[in-house]
This record gives C-alpha cells, sequence and structure tokens, in this order.
C-alpha cells in the first residue's frame, strides 16, 4: 500500500476533519502518498502540510440546476472519477454520507473502500433511506473502522466481522503540555456551542455548584456553531444569574495550557461518537465528570471512580455532584486526572497510526 485517498465533506474544525487531517500528515509523514477528496470547503478549516493533495469532487456550476437525486449522482460521478484518474490502493471515507458516496462511486473499480463510522448510529443510520443503502452499500465495503463497541454492535453481522475499533488520535500538543504552576478555581468544557452537547445543562449543573462552592467558576471554551445554540446559552446564563461565575470563552488554539489551570473538565453531551475533548482533556491530566452518552463514547476510554466520573444523560443533578465531589475531595480528583493520563498509551498519534496502518494494509490485499 502507497496510495491513499480520504474522503469527506471538508476540512472545516470538527472531529472526524480533525482525524482525517492528523492521519494524513502521519502517512504523509511515513513516505506514503496521500489524497483528501473534498465536497466542499469550509470557512474555517485545518491546515495540511505540503505534499498532501486535496482534490475537489464536490458539484460544479453545471450541476446546480439538478434536482436533489441528480446531484446525488452527480456528487458520486465526480468521485469515480477522482478513484479512476488517481488509483489509490486504499479509499477511506468518514461520517455517513461520504460512506454511502465512496462505496458507490468505487463500485466495479476493484479498489478497497474503508468506511469510518463516527457518530451515534441511532438517530443518524437508522432512517428509512439507510434500510435501503446499508445493505446495498455496506456489503460492498473491505472494512469498517469504528470508535466504541456501541456504534459496532449496531450494525449487521456482516459489518461486524470486517471492523476494527480505533481509538482518535490525540495531537501530540496534549502529550507535551507543561503542567500549570498553580490551579485555579474553575470547572472547565472545551467543544463546539451545538445542541446535542448540552452545554445549557452543564450551565443548569454549575448554577446548583455554585451555591455550595461560590467561589468556583464555569469556562466554556468553543466555537459558535451558528445553530442558535450561543443564544440560548446566554439566555440560560441572563436566567441563573450567572453572569459573574459563567462565561463562554470562545474558541482557542491553546487549549492544552488554558484547561489545565482549571481543576475539573465537564462533559455534558447528549450523544457522541468518540469525543477529542474528552481524549484531550484526560491527556492533560484533569480530573473528568462525564455523561455516560450512547454510543459508548466516554465509557470507552473512562472506568467510573478509577480515571472519571460517569454521570447519565440530561441529569443536572448528578453532573453537578459529580462537580462537587471532586471539588471536595481532592485526593480522589488528582487520583482520577493521574489514571485519566494513561490515556496517552492507548491513543498518542503513533499507536493510533500503526492500527490504523495494519487495518489499511489488510483492507487492501498486500
Amino acid at each position: 500500500m502507497h496510495k491513499i485517498l480520504f474522503h469527506l465533506n471538508s476540512l472545516a474544525q470538527g472531529g472526524a476533519e480533525r482525524v482525517v487531517s492528523n492521519l494524513a500528515h502521519q502517512f504523509h509523514k511515513k513516505g506514503y502518498e496521500v489524497l483528501i477528496a473534498t465536497e466542499w470547503q469550509g470557512e474555517n478549516e485545518f491546515v495540511l502540510e505540503e505534499g498532501i493533495r486535496r482534490i475537489h469532487v464536490g458539484l460544479t456550476k453545471m450541476d446546480e440546476g439538478k434536482s436533489r437525486i441528480g446531484k446525488l449522482i452527480s456528487r458520486a460521478t465526480h468521485l469515480r472519477a477522482c478513484i479512476l484518474e488517481e488509483k489509490p490502493d486504499v479509499v477511506v471515507a468518514f461520517t455517513r454520507n461520504p460512506n454511502y458516496r465512496a462505496l458507490l462511486a468505487a463500485a466495479g473499480t476493484k479498489i478497497p473502500v474503508v468506511a469510518a463510522v463516527r457518530t451515534d448510529p441511532v438517530g443518524h443510520y437508522d432512517k428509512r433511506a439507510d434500510r435501503i443503502q446499508i445493505p446495498l452499500l455496506f456489503r460492498r465495503a473491505a472494512g469498517f473502522v469504528f470508535q466504541t463497541e456501541g456504534q459496532r454492535d449496531f450494525f449487521p453481522e456482516y459489518v461486524r466481522k470486517k471492523s476494527q475499533i480505533i481509538l482518535n488520535p490525540l495531537n501530540d500538543k496534549y502529550l507535551n503540555a507543561p503542567k500549570p504552576s498553580e490551579k485555579r478555581k474553575e470547572v472547565v468544557q472545551s467543544g463546539r456551542l451545538v445542541d446535542f452537547k448540552n452545554q445549557q445543562m452543564l450551565i443548569k449543573a454549575f448554577a446548583r455548584v455554585h451555591e455550595k462552592h461560590p467561589d468556583y467558576v464555569l469556562k466554556i471554551y468553543g466555537p459558535d456553531s451558528k445553530d442558535g445554540t450561543k443564544e440560548i446559552l446566554e439566555k440560560e446564563i441572563k436566567e441563573q444569574e450567572a453572569e459573574n461565575f459563567v462565561f463562554l470563552m470562545g474558541g482557542s488554539d491553546s487549549l492544552e495550557k488554558l484547561l489545565p489551570e482549571g481543576e475539573i473538565f465537564a462533559f455534558s453531551s447528549d450523544w457522541e461518537g468518540l469525543p477529542n475533548a474528552l481524549l484531550e482533556a484526560m491527556a492533560l491530566g484533569m480530573p473528568v465528570v462525564a455523561t455516560d452518552c450512547p454510543c459508548g463514547g466516554p465509557a470507552t476510554v473512562i472506568t467510573h471512580e478509577k480515571n472519571g466520573l460517569l454521570v447519565p444523560i440530561k441529569d443536572e443533578k448528578a453532573m453537578a455532584d459529580g462537580i462537587c465531589r471532586l471539588i471536595e475531595d481532592k485526593e480522589l480528583a488528582q487520583t482520577l486526572g493521574k489514571n485519566a493520563e494513561k490515556i496517552r498509551e492507548r491513543a498518542n498519534g503513533e499507536a493510533v497510526f500503526e492500527q490504523w496502518k495494519a487495518f489499511l494494509e489488510k483492507c487492501a490485499g498486500k
């Protein structure tokens, strides 16, 4: 295997895009020819190293007037043309629509396709269209990569038999971040301001925490997803009269320095795949309180009361109790943080790369 083509919608800042960017750099560094075929250009994207080629396979001006079905066909046709021209040893698709598109586009080319599922299949792979496309297209895949057992076990046996579970790779800056000289009385979170991350519940929970520990503040780091969540959170902060102790900090490229200044990391999502933000906080040695959300991302890396605390989703009281417990029991917080750091052994870039490399070489048949 010498040439890899990754396919996804764009390289806009997001979990799947981050993993593709990291993997592309790893494979390129090891001497592989790496191509990334995308449908469109996002406003704020991950930067690629020189030597990694990016190819546009999205709609053209000639496609603009077509029907929805016509556009779907055009997208697959453009990707197929790219695959036939470039002749990669393997195509690796990330997320739902690119998975279907790559499997359709590569049909008959004898070029293997590996599909990567990056989210909770419930609600994302269970629509009427999925019930048609999964048996029609997924049988053609050379392999599947999942982040959790919950993701894998949603799918039929013929999918599970050709699958492997691989964690997301950590950025090196989270492995080598210096420890702060002192901690601040802060609870922190990082992640886009988007509805399913349920930062609104976290704000309500922290209002309870603040009643017991008025010297603590909550800082939420993350860009606005433009879905209306930021406005909802601002309204919640106002209703809780929390303007002086809950802060929306916006996005940052220095989270490896900012997060460890806080004492506790809080994760509040209702569902996720395997959240990078949680892995990063653990790698930084932070004690974590996380929702035990489907499809099992937090439970994949956290053993309750050993390297973090797991609480039910959408339960502000349980979240508040977990945060208060770590504020009040410094010894427990220190132990959880120290054990959380061990995620570096499983999720460092080199370890994850070797798993991907071995699996892709197997799927490529070489």
